[in-house]
């Protein structure tokens, strides 16, 4: 069986290590955080001393940090992935980073004999913490083949969406500009009801079962309505980080992101008035302003 790395072990990487482990896979990590580090340790995992020991000895390794600056560290700077790795073995990129980063990470690899999958993710800390996450994987089909059983371990579908490096960030880009939207329009929505004076628990059932409910959608009123705005798993900065990578593809390419702009600008603010909030935070800016909020069993005065 292959053995298996993963470099960053927050609420997504630390679900890719669980599922690893629970399939068998003999699994390496490497984080900053000491208390995540620990965490790992207990779940099973053995603990490396940095994030180029990762990669000895591991057939695949996953990089799950936060931006394309930290990839390029762990991948190319001393002592990285790209010198203890060996030759066939895989670099799995499960980072959200701009598509021409992930170009980049790619041609710099190139003649190192270190595959290369551009697999970005999507389902969030409970698709991580579940094992059932969509990959968006961009490599030739020979590379996915070879390393399909450990992005089986982690994952319920896998897109084949490309074969080089920054096809699947390209792909996540247009996914996230759209789940943006859906996020931006949710929190719209919640704080309309708040001020019309209607339940939550009425906008969750007829939303949920209408054409506009989704996962997305049904999972943001929930937190809504509970006023769960913290420590859900889905901190805001990292949306936020990934609608900046929409919006900066959509300069490179030309192409007008108007409603990906809108709900760029709500996370922003969100960010700004509550850094250490969840996405649904958001929603609270709106509220304010309003003077209302959205409760579960009824709209109350904020």
């Amino acid at each position: 069986m292959q053995k298996t790395g993963v470099i960053g072990l927050g609420d997504m990487g630390s679900g890719l290590a669980k599922n690893l482990i629970a399939n068998g896979f003999e699994t390496k990590g490497f984080d900053l955080s000491s208390d995540r580090m620990n965490a790992f340790a207990a779940m099973g995992g053995k603990a490396a001393e940095s994030a180029g020991a990762v990669g000895e000895g591991s057939d695949a390794v996953f990089v799950m940090v936060m931006n394309g600056d930290q990839v390029k560290d762990v991948v190319f700077g001393e002592g990285g992935l790209r010198e203890t790795m060996a030759p066939g073995s895989a670099i799995i990129l499960s980072a959200t980073i701009k598509p021409r980063e992930g170009r980049e990470v790619g041609a710099l690899l190139d003649g190192s004999g270190i595959h290369l999958i551009d697999t970005p993710v999507s389902g969030g800390f409970p698709g991580a913490q579940g094992g059932t996450l969509t990959m968006m994987a961009a490599a030739p089909d020979a590379v996915l083949d070879t390393f399909k059983p450990v992005m089986e371990a982690v994952s319920a579908n896998i897109h084949r969406v490309g074969t080089s490096a920054g096809d699947g960030q390209t792909v996540k880009a247009c996914l996230q500009s759209l789940i943006g939207a859906q996020f931006s329009a949710t929190f719209e929505a919640a704080a309309l009801a708040a001020k019309g004076g209607v339940p939550g628990q009425v906008i969750l059932d007829v939303f949920s079962t209408s054409s506009a409910g989704c996962g997305v959608v049904n999972n943001a009123l929930q937190k809504i309505i509970d006023r769960q705005f913290e420590g859900t798993g889905s901190h805001i900065n990292t949306m936020h980080k990934d609608l900046t990578i929409s919006m900066n593809l959509g300069e490179e390419l030309g192409v007008p992101l108007h409603t990906a702009a809108a709900a760029m600008q709500i996370f922003h603010a969100g960010k700004t008035k509550y850094p250490n909030g969840d996405n649904w935070i958001c929603t609270r800016v709106i509220e304010e302003i309003i003077g209302a909020e959205l409760h579960r069993e009824e709209a109350k005065k904020a």
